[in-house]
C-alpha cells in the first residue's frame, strides 16, 4: 500500500477510536452530503468546488444520489453494471455481524471494498479530475449507504426487501421504510432537515472494537448490528407509530454519524498530505 494510502486508512482507523460522536433516498442523501459539506476544511472545500465544477454546482447534496439515478440512464448501464452491487453488503455469518471478506465481499463485490477503492482514486492527485468527481460522488453516496442499516443486513431478506410490511395504510418492505418512508414523516425538505440535525451537535460515535485496520468494515459492522436488535423487524409485519416513535430516533442518529465520519474522509483524502 502506498504511504498516502497508509496514512489515510491510519487516520479513518483514529477516527474510528475517537468517542463523542438506495440506501436513503434522495432525501438522506442529500442531508448526509450537505451535513458533511458543513465540516469541510478550506481544502477540502477548495477541491470539492473544483471536482464538482463541470456538474455546475458546488453543493455536494445535489451529486449525492447520482450513483442511485444512473441506473436509468442507458449511457451509464456499464458504469451501473460495475457498481451495482458496491452499494451494499449481504452478510452471511448470522447475527454476530463479522465481516469475513471471503465470504461477504466475494470478488470485491460489497460496500466496504467500493469505499477502499473510491477513497483511494479520490486522494490520488495522479488520476484525471473526470475520474476522482466520479469517485467524490461515489464516497459521498456510498458513505450514506453504509450507515442506512438495512444496507449492511443479511442475505436472506436481502437487506429487508424481502420482508413486507404495511406503512401507512400501504404494501411495502422494511428497506424502502428505512431508505425514505420514515424520513418523510417529519416533513421537511433536505435543506430544513439537515439544519434540524446539525444543530444536535456533533453525533457520538460508537466505541470501536478492535482490530482497527479496516474503518469501513467495522462501520458496515455497526450499521449491521442496528438491524439485529430484537424491536428492528416490526412484530406482524405492521410499521405503526410506536415503531416510527422508537427508529426514526435511531435513523436520524446514522445520518449524524454518516455526514461526521464523510467530513473527516473527504477532509483526509482531499488535504494535500
Amino acid at each position: 500500500m502506498p504511504s498516502a494510502r497508509r496514512l489515510l486508512a491510519a487516520s479513518l482507523a483514529m477516527l474510528v477510536a475517537i468517542p463523542v460522536a438506495q440506501a436513503w433516498g434522495p432525501l438522506g442523501h442529500s442531508v448526509v452530503a450537505a451535513l458533511a459539506q458543513r465540516h469541510l476544511s478550506p481544502a477540502a472545500e477548495a477541491e470539492v468546488e473544483h471536482l464538482l465544477a463541470a456538474d455546475h454546482t458546488t453543493r455536494l447534496a445535489d451529486v449525492a444520489s447520482w450513483p442511485d439515478q444512473i441506473q436509468d440512464n442507458p449511457a451509464q448501464a456499464t458504469l451501473w453494471q460495475q457498481t451495482r452491487k458496491l452499494h451494499y453488503i449481504n452478510f452471511r455469518g448470522g447475527p454476530a455481524c463479522d465481516y469475513v471478506p471471503p465470504r461477504d465481499c466475494r470478488d470485491g463485490e460489497c460496500i466496504v471494498a467500493g469505499l477502499q477503492h473510491y477513497v483511494a482514486i479520490l486522494g490520488d492527485r495522479s488520476q484525471p479530475d473526470s475520474a476522482r468527481r466520479d469517485a467524490l460522488v461515489f464516497v459521498v453516496h456510498f458513505m450514506g449507504d453504509l450507515h442506512q442499516p438495512l444496507h449492511d443486513g443479511y442475505r436472506d431478506d436481502l437487506g429487508g426487501n424481502k420482508y413486507q410490511v404495511q406503512f401507512d395504510g400501504k404494501g411495502s418492505n422494511l428497506h424502502k421504510v428505512w431508505d425514505s418512508g420514515m424520513l418523510k414523516t417529519r416533513g421537511l425538505d433536505w435543506q430544513a432537515y439537515t439544519q434540524k440535525l446539525d444543530a444536535e451537535g456533533p453525533a457520538a460515535l460508537p466505541l470501536p472494537v478492535a482490530p482497527l485496520d479496516d474503518p469501513y468494515a467495522q462501520w458496515a459492522e455497526e450499521s449491521c448490528r442496528i438491524t439485529a436488535a430484537p424491536a428492528f423487524y416490526p412484530d406482524g409485519h405492521k410499521v405503526g407509530q410506536d415503531y416510527v416513535d422508537a427508529e426514526l430516533p435511531v435513523a436520524e442518529n446514522q445520518l449524524r454519524i454518516a455526514g461526521r465520519r464523510l467530513a473527516e474522509v473527504l477532509n483526509l483524502a482531499l488535504t494535500p498530505q
